[in-house]
């Protein structure tokens, strides 16, 4: 579809409403009502009348209010990128969503403040197709200087020339910085050096050095970067070109050569008809460095004419008939509830949020299910519990799973859940992966903390992801405060490359926890069958609050089995509010007194 202007848009949207063919959104073929027998055709008291098929649904169309469209000519730039930030910056639990599109194109002398739920991303094939002379920042001014909770925002697909040299991007989980193009240096702390524990970078290069000063931890995978400064507990590299070497624990690097394999995120692009189209990028195996460094990356497009242009409102049933049609789905920005759960059936399906869409499931259903067939993408989405208990809020194939994906995985990349905060939730599993050979690419999976709907009970979640399938690998993984285990891995040949925990901060008491002998649940538990198993850099914390008394054996639960292994593990005791016995089973340091230090472990077993 053609991408009107900022400035046009309220008119626009308004037109699009009455006449999209006014937009030149004329719909497809497909969108021409089926043909039916009129009911005028039937004899009146004789044979029944003839069913209508409903109306197919039309692919592509307006992408609403909250999809903000600029390019070069656009008068205002930088009022209406502060308007949506003083709306967003403090709004943490808040309905607001938006994105920020840019054509490519070069901007001058602005500074894209991002807040809570807030994309914003280029739309050209490559990222230096759009340059902002400028910054994109992530600060934590509105928290007073700590960015613990600066969640929910995304940079994707631009060149940014920082205006002092450096960008600052001082975020916490979920909140990606993907395909960017840092023509400087990129600082991972906040104004002050306060705490700080993200984050995740993909597919980007940094021309300078990368920051974390004060940042906890982070993961960046297939990239290229200047150079790196330093570490506190955590750092994990994969396909990194410019990496530090592998240091395990002081300094405390964890860095693969090359990513088993990956397959970057969906992500919009205009033609040069500024028609809007959706890139797939291909699979890569051993994966080392950006993809679009030597032209046009290498996947396929889709037209937006084969995307049900979703909006918040639109029921299950029609998300599912457009499904059934063959469209694939593009969510725009906003919330939306669902009284059944979304099915995808079909391989290769698209289903692409854009300024985190989120998806509420009610009475209990499940939100989004996807069935055992090859190459669906999940991207960009948040999925928060509603007041009923879920059994599941995500499926990503059906229990029993067992075909072959491994030419064609389906992906599950910046799709993020959580129970609580924004309301009471409840779910007993947060995310189901059955399918083998899937590919978790960052992922926050969260029981609230904080906000409101809190309490052991008030938003009980006692899974966070449950791995079933085979051959299923997770780069980038999030998992925090789940009543039991935060993940249970039950398949085998399963590989993780980063993990984040942080135990339940709520528990009442030691007894609240207690797995049968065992004292609490670990954060990462291998199921006792398993017999090849693969993790790197992972790090568990507790921080229990209510009672400080609590101890909790291990932060990670595994056969001692040769076939299963663990690079450069961790625990800490955040200021001795609980400890940890060990690092995994047996092994590893106890944590110690209110010291805030790693007990580590290099190698297991």
């Amino acid at each position: 579809m053609p991408l009107p202007d900022i400035g046009r848009r309220s008119v626009l949207v308004a037109a699009a409403a009455a006449a999209p063919v006014a937009l030149g959104l004329s719909a497809p073929a497909s969108a021409v009502p089926a043909s039916a027998v009129p009911a005028s055709a039937a004899p009146a008291t004789s044979a029944p009348r003839a069913v209508r098929k409903p109306r197919r649904l039309p692919g592509g169309g307006d992408l609403g209010p909250n999809v903000l469209v600029f390019d070069p000519s656009t008068a205002g730039i930088q009022a209406k990128l502060d308007e949506v930030f003083k709306q967003q910056e403090s709004a943490q639990f808040g309905t607001g969503r938006y994105a920020l599109l840019f054509k490519p194109g070069t901007y001058h002398g602005l500074n894209a403040q991002l807040g809570f739920y807030t994309s914003i991303m280029g739309l050209g094939l490559s990222p230096d197709d759009t340059t902002i002379n400028g910054d994109v920042t992530v600060d934590a001014g509105w928290f007073n200087g700590n960015a613990t909770q600066n969640f929910w925002r995304s940079a994707e697909n631009l060149a940014l020339v920082p205006a002092n040299g450096t960008n600052r991007w001082a975020v916490a989980q979920a909140a990606p910085f993907r395909r960017m193009h840092v023509r400087g240096g990129l600082n991972l702390s906040p104004t002050g050096y306060g705490w700080a524990s993200g984050g995740y970078i993909a597919d980007s290069r940094i021309d300078g050095e990368v920051g974390p000063y004060s940042q906890q931890q982070w993961y960046t995978r297939d990239s290229a970067i200047g150079s790196w400064l330093n570490g506190v507990w955590n750092m994990v590299f994969s396909g990194v070109e410019g990496a530090p070497a592998q240091s395990f624990p002081n300094p405390p690097y964890t860095t693969l050569d090359t990513t088993p394999v990956s397959r970057e995120k969906p992500f919009l692009h205009v033609t040069g008809s500024s028609d809007l189209h959706v890139f797939l990028p291909e699979k890569r195996t051993n994966a080392r460095g950006v993809t679009w460094g030597n032209g046009t990356p290498r996947g396929t497009s889709l037209p937006l004419s084969q995307f049900y242009v979703a909006k918040p409102g639109v029921s299950a049933a029609t998300l599912n008939q457009a499904l059934a049609q063959g469209l694939h789905l593009l969510l725009t920005p906003g919330i939306y509830h669902l009284d059944q759960p979304v099915q995808v059936n079909r391989a290769n399906t698209v289903v692409l949020g854009l300024g985190y869409a989120t998806l509420v499931p009610d009475n209990g259903v499940t939100a989004l299910r996807v069935a055992d067939v090859d190459g669906v993408r999940l991207a960009g989405f948040l999925v928060d519990a509603g007041r009923v208990n879920s059994p599941a809020l995500l499926e990503i194939g059906p229990r029993g799973a067992t075909r072959d994906h491994s030419a064609n995985p389906t992906t599950v990349q910046d799709v993020f859940v959580r129970i609580g905060g924004a309301g009471a939730g409840k779910a007993t599993t947060s995310m189901v992966v059955n399918s083998r050979h899937t590919i978790v690419d960052h992922t926050w999976v969260w029981r609230a903390d904080h906000g409101e709907g809190v309490g052991w009970e008030t938003n009980r979640a006692d899974y966070g992801v449950v791995v079933n399938g085979d051959d299923v690998l997770c780069t980038g993984l999030f998992v925090e405060h789940f009543n039991k285990y935060d993940v249970q891995w039950n398949g085998q040949r399963g590989r993780t490359i980063f993990f984040q925990n942080e135990k339940a901060y709520d528990a009442p008491n030691q007894a609240a926890i207690q797995n049968g002998s065992v004292k609490g649940y670990a954060a990462y538990k291998v199921g006792d069958g398993v017999t090849a198993h693969e993790g790197w850099g992972l790090g568990s914390y507790c921080y229990y609050n209510v009672d400080p008394t609590i101890v909790q054996h291990s932060g990670f639960a595994a056969p001692n089995r040769a076939g299963v292994r663990f690079h450069d593990l961790l625990v800490v005791s955040l200021g001795g509010n609980g400890q940890y016995e060990h690092v995994i089973n047996e092994t590893g340091s106890p944590t110690s007194g209110t010291s805030t230090v790693p007990s580590t472990v290099v190698s297991y077993p």
